[in-house]
């Protein structure tokens, strides 16, 4: 049975039907998003603005967002995606970052901090993952087909 569940971090976002999953032991796991909506973790530094590093915070309440990221997002939040930006950022930027997201017409559901600094990424979860490195335009999203690398199966 599917249920009503808040993604948002923030008070009177939507709310989002997720549906019930059993593993193959017919024990339930963690529910799941509606196959058509996307649920988007953004970068904020060197992705929707000027790459400011944590050493320099007084730049981060100055920046200016790059437009194509901010039409974007919001065309794919007003879709009934799911917007969550994943920053370097400490908890100590956390109030300038949201003051900075929501001066500059940001909408979003939740803002996590801390992720790890230094790139070279590599994302291991059971659900699918979808990885879209940002190149300096902001975009609907096209298909291609990539190398990736996977587990072993054995």
């Amino acid at each position: 049975m599917p249920q009503i569940t808040d993604v948002s971090s923030r008070p009177g976002q939507h709310k989002i039907e997720l549906k019930a999953v059993k593993d193959a032991q017919g024990l339930a796991a963690s529910p799941q998003l509606p196959e058509e909506v996307k649920n988007y973790m953004i970068d904020i530094d060197g992705t929707i603005t000027e790459d400011v590093p944590n050493e320099e915070p007084e730049r981060m309440a100055t920046c200016s967002p790059f437009p194509d990221a901010l039409k974007t997002l919001n065309k794919w939040y007003e879709e009934g995606h799911i917007i969550t930006f994943f920053t370097s950022r400490t908890e100590s930027h956390r109030a300038v970052t949201e003051d900075w997201l929501c001066r500059h017409g940001f909408n979003y559901h939740g803002l996590l901090m801390g992720k790890p600094r230094g790139g070279n990424y590599h994302w291991i979860d059971n659900h699918i993952v979808r990885a879209t490195r940002y190149q300096g335009t902001f975009s609907d999203l096209i298909r291609e087909r990539v190398e990736i690398e996977v587990f072993k199966r054995g």
